[in-house]
């Protein structure tokens, strides 16, 4: 099982799975036409899941582009109404970079009724490439972010997505913020009238899936230089495993309160940067900028670190690998031992549990029958990992709560999607990643009603995908943990939100998102839906013209909402209309964003 995902959904399959390339790689044919397929690099993407640079599996249809005659049933399309004209128009005669903020918004607004409505179904954000803002605090591809924008807001999306990186704007000094590249950022999203989801990266960008940037000649934005110094006197700062192997994408949480960093706690560093951040940009806070998400751990996610890909130590589908061998965290576990009447329990996690890429009836601590993790000492362990994780992301909601109240911002926190071995009576992946969830324990509910006490969004990741899409040898099951978690956050009265775990352009994962975010999972929850759903990512694949057509009309059904009747098909014969519309500045966003 060394085989990538990809790979292996490509040998089930036995289909050819589409590629992106990779930075500096050339497509096997390619053209200078501004009307081209392009299918051009997708890299510099933040990672949301260990299977982000997975290639989608082929489906049926398969995702070959249309031809002229599958689309000649358009030519007959009746004439456009008076308010898309007025769009035409102003599209036909002006640059798409010369537009009104209103003339944009025009084309994504109306309603069937032609005239606008209040808001419903699920708002649909698009995540920003991972380096939007350089290593040299400039926005990056200036006239490809303009013009993406521009293509995005016509689309019907709400908003985007943007990582804030503590690597970049605290890089140098304590305290010392280079917002830079940010604010002009932000000031083009408020332009074009899109709204902002900012996150909180107070993570290292490389190290997992996904990761691939061009910020510095490694290809990656590290924790803060003064971050690192600690790290590198105190190399228990960093989480570890029982070989001794440190990880440097995410400071430990065992020392979140300890005065570790430079006279600061981690979550100081944390609270300080996000109050900077309000401090900055509070003339955008509930307008522009409307949802805070706070980085939690590897990738954003509240997790440990317990799949790193970085040099091959982890691969898709091994079950990872507990993290709780720095010495604070160690010091933590012998006072829980102790306090439980067993401090035989506290020198060590356990060393029977295999390592990152076993499976878990091949250790003795994750097998079905007999193994560890069921037994009172695993009871034991498993509690304490899990709640110290979810104790740490606590003290940073408290923390964010305090300093965006009465802003008008939403916060949220990224929950990972591992659905891997899901389907095994232990659930090892998800163990080692610190969620107790098990055949006999629900893992989720306890981390959707610590994000229920402080009004927060639970944001999770894997939505876009289907059982039968995966190695069944892996026992993957995400389709029925989408539904877990759902059920967690309904009984814990928490919104919940999407993303998807791969980039997929295909109108069979939109289906699915669709029908993930319409939250019909008890047949009770007729008046939910997913709060919002974020896109990954903005790249030239998804400016590519079949792409951008099946895109435009799953916005356009997300922002019906589930009680629409109309199929996707009947959406995407009116949002052909908004794809002719948008034509010019699409193919202008697809060929400014080549390298």
């Amino acid at each position: 099982m060394a085989m990538n995902l990809g790979h292996q959904i490509g040998t089930i399959s036995g289909k050819q799975i589409p590629t992106e390339f990779a930075a500096g790689e050339q497509p096997s044919s390619t053209t200078a036409s501004p009307s081209a397929v392009w299918k051009s690099p997708a890299g510099n993407l933040r990672s949301n899941s260990p299977q982000e640079n997975a290639s989608p599996p082929m489906l049926t249809p398969p995702l070959t582009p249309n031809s002229a005659g599958e689309w000649s049933y358009l030519i007959n399309l009746p004439m456009l109404r008076p308010d898309l004209s007025v769009a035409c128009q102003a599209f036909a005669t002006s640059s798409p970079l010369e537009m009104t903020e209103e003339e944009v918004a025009g084309t994504a607004e109306w309603t069937d009724g032609g005239r606008k409505d209040e808001k419903k179904g699920v708002s649909v954000f698009v995540m920003m490439p991972l380096d939007s803002v350089t290593n040299g605090n400039t926005v990056n591809r200036k006239k490809a972010m303009n013009a993406s924008l521009h293509a995005l807001k016509s689309a019907g999306v709400e908003g985007i997505m943007i990582d804030v990186w503590w690597g970049l704007v605290e890089r140098e000094a304590p305290g010392a913020y280079n917002w830079g590249g940010y604010t002009e950022l932000l000031d083009m999203a408020k332009k074009h009238g899109l709204k902002v989801q900012a996150v909180m990266s107070f993570h290292q960008c490389g190290g997992n899936v996904g990761d691939s940037c061009t910020f510095d000649v490694f290809g990656s934005v590290p924790l803060p230089k003064w971050v690192r110094e600690e790290m590198e006197k105190d190399s228990d700062l960093a989480y570890t495993d029982q070989w001794g192997r440190r990880n440097y994408e995410y400071v430990s949480l065992g020392c979140d309160s300890l005065l570790v960093l430079k006279g600061r706690s981690p979550v100081q560093c944390y609270a300080d940067f996000m109050r900077a951040f309000k401090d900055n940009f509070k003339h955008l806070l509930g307008d522009t900028i409307v949802e805070i998400q706070v980085g939690m751990g590897p990738a954003g996610e509240l997790r440990y670190p317990s799949y790193p890909e970085e040099n091959g130590i982890w691969k898709f589908p091994g079950i990872g690998a507990f993290q709780c061998y720095d010495k604070y965290m160690l010091s933590s576990l012998k006072a829980a031992a102790e306090a439980a009447g067993k401090p035989e329990w506290g020198s060590t996690g356990p060393t029977d549990a295999g390592h990152y890429n076993s499976w878990p009836e091949d250790t003795p601590f994750f097998k079905k029958d007999g193994g560890g993790w069921n037994s009172q000492y695993g009871e034991f362990f498993l509690s304490w990992y899990s709640q110290i994780l979810i104790e740490h992301g606590e003290r940073i909601l408290s923390s964010a709560s305090s300093v965006f109240e009465a802003t008008g911002v939403k916060i949220s926190v990224k929950v990972a999607g591992i659905h891997w071995h899901y389907r095994s009576q232990s659930h090892a992946a998800e163990l080692t990643a610190g969620y107790y969830n098990t055949r006999f324990r629900d893992g989720y509910l306890p981390v959707a009603q610590m994000v229920a006490r402080y009004g927060a969004v639970f944001n999770f990741t894997c939505i876009e995908m289907r059982d039968h899409e995966q190695p069944q040898d892996a026992l993957c099951a995400p389709e029925n943990l989408v539904r877990q978690v759902g059920l967690a956050t309904k009984e814990a009265q928490v919104p919940l939100a999407g993303e998807n775990a791969l980039p997929r352009y295909d109108e069979s994962a939109h289906e699915q998102i669709l029908k993930a975010s319409s939250l019909n999972i008890d047949g009770s929850s007729n008046d939910r839906e997913m709060c919002a759903f974020t896109y990954l990512r903005m790249n030239p694949s998804l400016f590519q013209p079949d792409n951008w057509r099946r895109f435009v009309a799953f916005v356009k059904k997300m922002n019906e909402g589930k009680d629409s009747r109309r199929c996707l098909e009947q959406v995407a014969r009116e949002a052909e209309h908004f794809v002719n519309v948008t034509e010019p500045f699409v193919q202008e966003a697809a060929l400014a964003l080549l390298p």
